[in-house]
């Protein structure tokens, strides 16, 4: 079906893993043979949007961001329009706590709804006017964030055309982080200080409550760096009693520079949480902060100890890894901290709550693991870059980082290293062995000249006979067990006038001289001979092969130098001057150029074998704004479960899913009942939990209440459980 291949986009329905129906005429094409690549082509949309003057009168349909709010947006549609006339009619903004004000207001917006006509809302909920109006001139800072990260993203997307943007009206409100406490007019009144303009909204008993709370933020990256700023604008930890830790163990690179804004060129070499703690009392003096160095795990607990754990009011995370949120979690759980997570990936932003006796934990509930690609995929049938850049970084490790760590092992304790072979299995230590054995003999190095050869044949080892091997076994036609098409695999010749070819070669040669502590010279001489004639051994597979291989290395080891180390490389992606990404990019994109699968420049390369999970700043404002409205209600206290919010958004898209937190799982057992790891308080009963590397309960019980545990599990929040039987 020839008539396919002029590469114009096509519309296809029916699509599966395999196979897809085209929405057009093929009755004049010729027939469909086998094989072909299809790739997805993404077409432009067009927008209409109406005049702003005409969308006013007929907005039509919002985009919904809290499912709990269906009738909301259009009631705030018609709050914006009634305070814009109030501010044209009356001069100013309504004045916090003026009942006078927000009843005139409030017949503003009653009179706009009744000339609407058709879209006339039924009630108008003078409440919520009420509140609205109120709160009409204060300017919050986490709503600042959270719609500059919203806005930000929009300008993105008209100065590029790439990603949906938002269509019409988008309205948001966070009304529950109000204080559960009533609020009077006085409560209200500003005192000529920064905050008057929270003031004005929350009151001065809450603005109290920020000033003296002692807050934990654990990481100071992307997320950390807009956490302090939020909190310093705030007033947090800015009393005379309360105290802002921030800990992080990592220094500033010239990367983090484009999305944490604390740091500046001048700063890079320099611990983060020192930094950003500075930067964060030059935006406001008041601020009490301690920056530490430290990374918060089981390690630290000497640091981070049990009188430190009671003295916190909340704790923040603004972590980039899984373990790490995994122990802070278990430590909040134990201590019955109140923990605010968020998380970002790309223009995608989380957010969730865990406040103690009312939510869930955060490791309660964890995403699915990513599915990984299958390891024949990855090594023999690739059919994207990720698959070639996976395996590129395995091979990678494999040659310069495992192998010449092994070594290592062996040459420091010959007859522990083999015996320890001896225990793992028959094929793991004939794998192992011999792959120090070819290192130290057929493949060693001691001169640069060495180096070259060796990666000359890796280039012709991985990308032409691996190649031809593959064709012969998988011939073209055959069909595999699962009936999936595979790209069929191309043997390159190598060529000294491929620049590609050459830069593999002279970054492979430099860190295997690196691996042998050889010299590198600056240019390689080009009257090297290279053989390219690769020669496999033959090795006999009955039981005293380890033996074998054994007496093979004492014999080679006898001739190394006294106290010869080959020096094992560690993958580091950030070093433009070290050449790892040079041999992974020059590898993935062989095995691309092998199997006719697009390429890759370094840049793209880094970021998929590097595992780099791009942080925007639109999405990390977002999330950070989130944050800090549910820390308004989770340090006021006295917040139902529905008053508290989790959110995912896709500022691509544009997507927002805002719900209620799932609530904590409660145990049940004869009258008693209690929230996953808390307090069992009953008459006679005290029980208190603790957390170190598993879970220990425990129990002071008088003896009429012993029978209650005769047969009783004690769940924990990491899966495994403690076991109570016949405890009279």
């Amino acid at each position: 079906m020839k008539e396919l291949n002029d590469r114009k986009p096509r519309k296809i329905k029916n699509a599966t893993a395999y196979s897809f129906t085209l929405e057009e005429d093929t009755t004049n094409y010729g027939a469909y043979e086998k094989g072909g690549i299809v790739t997805q082509a993404k077409q432009p949309q067009v927008l209409n949007f109406k005049p702003l003057r005409e969308a006013l009168n007929d907005p039509g349909k919002f985009l919904l961001s809290d499912f709990s709010k269906f009738d909301r947006p259009p009631l705030l549609h018609l709050a914006f329009q009634a305070l814009d006339k109030f501010i044209s009619e009356i001069g100013r903004f309504p004045v916090a706590g003026s009942e006078e004000d927000a009843r005139k207001f409030i017949s503003i917006a009653s009179n706009i709804n009744g000339n609407i006509g058709d879209g006339r809302l039924e009630d108008v909920n003078p409440k919520l006017l009420r509140q609205f109006a109120f709160g009409a001139r204060a300017v919050l800072n986490p709503m600042a964030a959270m719609f500059g990260g919203i806005v930000g993203q929009e300008v993105v997307k008209a100065c590029s055309g790439k990603f949906h943007p938002l269509f019409q009206f988008f309205y948001f409100d966070s009304v529950e982080s109000l204080p559960t406490e009533p609020l009077y007019p006085n409560d209200l009144q500003p005192i000529n200080s920064r905050y008057d303009a929270q003031i004005s909204v929350f009151g001065h008993k809450l603005q109290k409550k920020f000033e003296d709370a002692d807050v934990f933020v654990v990481g100071s990256g992307a997320l950390g760096c807009e956490f302090l700023k939020n909190l310093a604008l705030m007033g947090v930890s800015c009393g005379g009693i309360g105290l802002l830790t921030v800990t992080d163990d990592d220094v500033i690179m010239k990367s983090n520079l484009r999305r944490q804004f604390l740091f500046r060129d001048r700063n890079i070499g320099w611990a983060k949480s020192t930094v950003a703690a500075s930067a964060a009392a030059s935006i406001n003096p008041e601020l009490n902060i301690e920056a530490l160095q430290n990374h918060v795990c089981s390690k630290t607990e000497n640091v981070f100890h049990d009188t430190f754990w009671d003295n916190l009011s909340i704790v923040i995370n603004a972590l980039d890894n899984v373990n790490a949120r995994l122990y802070v979690d278990q430590r909040c759980l134990s201590f019955q901290k109140p923990l605010l997570e968020s998380e970002t990936l790309g223009a995608t932003c989380k957010t969730q709550v865990a406040i103690p006796h009312l939510t869930e934990n955060y490791s309660a509930s964890r995403e699915p693991r990513e599915k990984q690609a299958p390891m024949c995929t990855v090594h023999s049938f690739p059919h994207n870059i990720d698959h070639c850049l996976t395996w590129a970084r395995s091979e990678f490790e494999g040659l310069l980082e495992k192998t010449p760590s092994e070594v290592n092992a062996y040459l420091s304790n010959p007859s522990e290293y083999t015996n320890a072979m001896r225990k793992v299995g028959y094929a793991q230590a004939r794998d192992n062995l011999e792959r120090v054995l070819e290192c130290l003999d057929k493949e060693k190095c001691e001169a640069f000249e060495d180096c070259i050869t060796w990666a000359r044949l890796k280039f012709e080892d991985y990308f032409a006979n691996r190649m031809k091997q593959l064709a012969f076994t998988f011939p073209e036609d055959a069909a595999t067990s699962t009936g999936a098409p595979k790209r069929f695999p191309r043997p390159l010749q190598f060529s000294s006038s491929d620049s590609s070819h050459l830069q593999f070669l002279m970054a492979a040669s430099i860190l295997r001289a690196e691996t042998f502590g050889i010299r590198t010279p600056y240019k390689p001489k080009k009257d090297v001979k290279i053989v390219t004639d690769e020669k496999a051994t033959s090795l006999s597979t009955a039981d005293d092969v380890v033996d074998d291989l054994k007496d093979k290395l004492e014999k080679l080891r006898s001739n190394l130098p006294l106290g010869f180390r080959m020096k094992p490389i560690h993958f580091e992606k950030d070093d433009d001057t070290n050449y790892h990404m040079d041999v992974i990019a020059g590898l993935a994109n062989m095995r691309a150029r092998n199997c006719s699968i697009p390429e890759v420049d370094k840049l793209k390369a880094k970021f998929i074998a590097g595992r780099i999970i791009p942080a925007i700043a639109t999405s990390t404002a977002m999330a950070t704004g989130l944050v800090c409205l549910e820390l308004y209600k989770a340090l006021d206290g006295g917040h139902k479960l529905e008053d508290y919010r989790n959110t995912f958004a896709n500022l691509a898209l544009p997507l927002f899913s805002i719900a209620e937190p799932v609530p904590a799982k409660v145990i049940k057992h004869q009258y008693l009942s209690w929230p996953l790891l808390d307090w069992l308080k009953e008459e006679g009963l005290n029980a208190y939990s603790i957390s170190c590397k598993c879970m220990l309960l425990n129990l002071r019980l008088e003896i009429k209440h012993m029978s209650v545990f005769d047969h009783v599990t004690i769940q924990s929040s990491t899966s495994s459980s403690i076991f109570f039987s016949s405890l009279l």
